[in-house]
């Protein structure tokens, strides 16, 4: 079945797992996962794991245009915490700015993604050796 998640939320996943993993990400390397985690998606259950539009351009490869715009001033750099956006809580009167939430993977989902980071650091080690 495979649910369907805002791609902020799952890119907060990904820096938050390679933090814990002493990883690198930046904000190319968390397009790159979004993509492979897309194509799997798609193959596993038949459709997008992102509520967001994705595209795929020549020029720049895959983009997720809401995670390019949260992450453009971290640049090349390493993320060390997912983007923050406003948040207003029901009954409340003052915004709070936080970071973006991990979604709730079901197993089988959260097995798919560690997949994903798996196969990358895979790929990426193969070619910087």
């Amino acid at each position: 079945m495979g649910n369907i998640y805002s791609a902020q939320n799952v890119a907060a996943y990904f820096i938050y797992e390679l933090n814990e993993q002493k990883g690198f990400i930046n904000s190319q390397t968390l397009q790159q996962l979004l993509a492979i985690l897309d194509k799997q998606w798609q193959i596993t259950y038949g459709h997008s794991v992102f509520l967001e539009e994705t595209f795929a351009l020549n020029q720049y490869g895959y983009v997720v245009r809401e995670i390019e715009v949260a992450y453009k001033e971290n640049g090349n750099q390493h993320i060390e915490l997912p983007a923050k956006d406003w948040y207003l809580e029901y009954g409340q009167f003052q915004l709070a700015y936080r970071t973006y939430g991990i979604p709730p993977f079901t197993k089988e989902e959260e097995r798919l993604v560690k997949k994903t980071i798996e196969y990358y650091e895979t790929v990426h080690i193969k070619k910087v050796s």
